[in-house]
């Protein structure tokens, strides 16, 4: 029962942002100017709202899962992954969406899938929290972007960590329940289409180290630069974020700014730009990938809520159409492949899980080998420049509070 509302709740997510995003496209193509004030006001009304009655709703929603996994605190688990929290992250997501915030929909859907989860366990006096905590996370996972494996794979290598017992049945149940869920609503679809590339000659293979170092490089910074804005700023930074709606502000109108100079390439989920890539081989803007990283880092950072799964595939397609006029002798299509799957292995540091995920979202079995090549090798290039796994290095500011002492004297005392 909790997988099918898992997947219930990811295709009604789904239509949500989906809707979301097609009103700001509407406005910007309306009001051309607008988002300079639309999206400054909308990033630091999310930052307020957010920071003040929903905290654990900010940002990807990954970490607060992880949080919630490393928690021994019931009702810290239940700040993280309360019902409260769940219609918050939804809700709030969308409305980023609307204001014209770089983010995707899938990380919180771990969140919310994970929520669902956590509520039915608690409803039915389960006592495996932890168990169908990851189930709903792989769960989430699947139905966002229609890839069981690459669900079960994201809750071993990324979630847990380590896998053992008979959470691996949960997990794979629930990931195909979830999964049939949007199946039957949505159909048999791959997310971004069936993309056919092949890499035949030997020198096509020299893709693979050219887009595991750019990626990795390009990722690995993308991962340092956001941890070290969240957790360990600079002074200058750090005396903005002190005023969080401030911060979210100065963040929105950097987005809005690039979103109408890219003519709103810079903001959303970035899915139509990167299916046009890996579908069509498309030749994107130039600037589309960097600009496209700026935007998603700094509404990552602004506190708002909102994931990095799909714009980062977005910067990794971007990044690839920038080296098609460079590196001419492979297919235009084989390469933006190679960089998104590199790219995103570098953000996140799951090279499995990044290389499965493309996999399944492309319909394309060909490009395996080259693909897990560049995902390793970016993955491990990343580690170089950012040791910690960004999502594990954000879930420390969900950890639990430190008590107060009730044995301390108080002040009437």
């Amino acid at each position: 029962m909790g997988a099918i509302f898992v997947g219930l709740a990811a295709v009604g997510f789904a239509k949500l942002s989906d809707k979301a995003q097609a009103l700001y496209y509407a406005i910007l193509n309306q009001w051309h100017w607008l988002p300079l004030v639309m999206t400054p006001l909308g990033f630091v009304a999310l930052a307020y709202v957010t920071a003040r009655w929903f905290p654990a709703a900010a940002g990807s929603g990954i970490p607060q899962v992880i949080a919630a996994r490393a928690s021994s605190n019931p009702a810290h688990r239940q700040s993280l992954l309360g019902w409260q929290t769940m219609v918050a992250k939804i809700v709030m997501t969308a409305l980023a969406l609307v204001v014209g915030a770089s983010v995707g929909r899938e990380g919180p859907t771990v969140q919310v899938g994970a929520s669902v989860m956590f509520a039915v366990a608690s409803f039915a006096g389960i006592g495996r929290h932890n168990g169908l905590v990851l189930a709903g996370s792989a769960a989430g996972i699947a139905a966002a972007f229609n890839a069981p494996i690459a669900g079960i794979l994201f809750a071993i290598e990324e979630l847990a960590k380590s896998f053992a017992g008979r959470i691996n049945d949960i997990v794979i149940a629930s990931v195909a329940i979830a999964g049939g869920v949007s199946w039957l609503i949505l159909g048999n679809y791959a997310y971004f289409g069936e993309v056919s590339a092949q890499m035949i000659r030997a020198a096509d293979w020299s893709a693979v180290p050219i887009c595991a170092a750019i990626g990795g490089v390009m990722g690995g910074f993308f991962s340092r630069s956001l941890i070290t804005i969240t957790r360990r700023p600079p002074s200058f930074i750090a005396a903005l974020r002190k005023e969080p709606a401030v911060f979210a502000g100065i963040c929105g109108l950097i987005v809005a700014i690039l979103s109408i100079a890219t003519a709103g390439y810079a903001s959303g989920n970035g899915y139509g730009e990167t299916r046009a890539g890996l579908l069509l081989g498309e030749q994107l803007p130039f600037w589309y990938g960097p600009s496209k990283l700026i935007a998603t880092m700094l509404s990552s950072a602004s506190g708002i809520p909102g994931g990095l799964f799909s714009p980062s595939l977005a910067v990794g397609s971007g990044l690839g159409s920038m080296l098609t006029p460079v590196v001419t002798f492979v297919d235009p299509r084989a390469l933006m492949l190679l960089m998104t799957v590199g790219y995103f292995a570098a953000v996140v540091q799951a090279p499995l899980t990044a290389v499965v995920i493309v996999m399944e979202m492309t319909s394309d079995r060909n490009m395996v080998v080259p693909l897990m090549g560049t995902a390793l090798l970016a993955a491990g290039i990343s580690r170089l420049i950012s040791r910690q796994p960004l999502y594990h290095a954000l879930s420390h500011a969900y950890g639990p509070k430190p008590q107060h002492n009730e044995a301390s004297p108080s002040r009437a005392d």
